[in-house]
Formats: C-alpha cells, structure tokens, sequence
C-alpha cells in the first residue's frame, strides 16, 4: 500500500527542492513535479516529492482524519 501525506511548505529552497513539516517532522523534497509552490502552501507529499498541492481547509480535513486514526490505533 502506498501513502501519499500532506505537508506544509517551510521553506521554498534552490533547485525545485523544499522543507516542508509533516506532524512535526521536518524533511527536503522535489517540487519538480508542481508548479507555484510557495512557503506557507500545502502539498500532497509521496516518496520524496510533492505531486499536487493542496487547499489549507482540505489539508485539515486529512491530517485530522489521520490524528482520529492515530487515537483508534492507541486505544
């Protein structure tokens, strides 16, 4: 199974490379694959790179879902 996470944008770096946080952790990825990505921005992060970017509202919806999934595991 494959998981795809989304991310908010840190720091927008040289190269088509940026930091991005996701849960608190702080990790470099390719943007090569998205246009008009900037700090502050959410995108959908698999194996190393941002393959579509994301709206602030729907970015909550996701990692709230994966927080309630997160409680059901430790319960």
């Amino acid at each position: 199974m494959c998981l795809a996470m989304p991310a908010r944008v840190v720091q927008v770096l040289e190269d088509d490379n940026a930091l991005v946080d996701i849960g608190g952790v702080r990790k470099t990825i390719s943007l090569g694959l998205v246009d008009g990505v900037g700090e502050g921005d959410y995108v959908i992060v698999h194996v190393g790179y941002a393959i579509s970017r994301l709206d602030a509202a729907e970015a909550a919806r996701t990692l709230a879902l994966f927080e309630e999934l997160q409680a059901l595991e430790k319960a």
